[in-house]
């Protein structure tokens, strides 16, 4: 479940957002195999220390960090990605669980521009069944993001599409089964009744 907080803090600045429900998952690239959604709409969020300041990185899940062009964007001398044990304290969340707002903790969130090529961004909210979709303006201005080039290709193969007929098929199948479920019901309390 998603934590009241973070659905708090969207509902104070009046940013609409959907819930998504589904399977347990780990990572950003799991999510869009699962929603079955474009790896450049799910954003990966990253810790990074730069020159001692923590900071949130958030990038489209199709790239990867390229922290020689973070450090750039930043200006700093020294960028890394710190371990699990370090994030835990720092963000106090659960390993994989990072969310990308990083006014929650007191962090900048650092944005890197590719992210703005997609209309709606499908994120971690600190849930492993549950992720927040809303529109990638509307991020932005909440954060009040610093906008950044950093990101290198990820290399990772598109998510395959479920085509229109693929989706009406699983509906179609999807509405049988409650027909049918419907009518056992019905054929069970008709024989109680007798």
């Amino acid at each position: 479940m998603i934590s009241k907080k973070i659905l708090n803090y969207l509902d104070q600045h009046k940013i609409k957002y959907d819930v998504l429900d589904h399977r347990t998952i780990y990572t950003a690239y799991d999510l869009a195999n699962t929603l079955k959604a474009d790896l450049r709409k799910i954003a990966k969020t990253l810790l990074v220390e730069a020159d001692k300041n923590f900071y949130l990185v958030v990038l489209p899940a199709n790239y990867r960090l390229d922290l020689k062009k973070l450090k750039t964007a930043l200006q700093v001398k020294k960028v890394s990605i710190p371990d699990e044990k370090k994030m835990v304290k720092v963000l106090k969340v659960k390993v994989g669980g990072i969310t990308p707002f990083g006014a929650m903790h007191r962090l900048q969130t650092v944005v890197d521009k590719s992210l703005l090529k997609t209309q709606d961004v499908i994120m971690n909210a600190g849930s492993f069944t549950q992720s927040l979709r809303l529109r990638a303006k509307d991020f932005l201005k909440l954060e009040e993001v610093k906008l950044g080039n950093f990101v290198q290709s990820g290399g990772y193969q598109p998510v395959k599409q479920e085509s229109k007929k693929a989706k009406k098929q699983r509906s179609n199948k999807m509405q049988h089964r409650k027909k049918a479920a419907r009518r056992a019901v019905k054929k069970r309390t008709s024989k109680k009744k007798k």
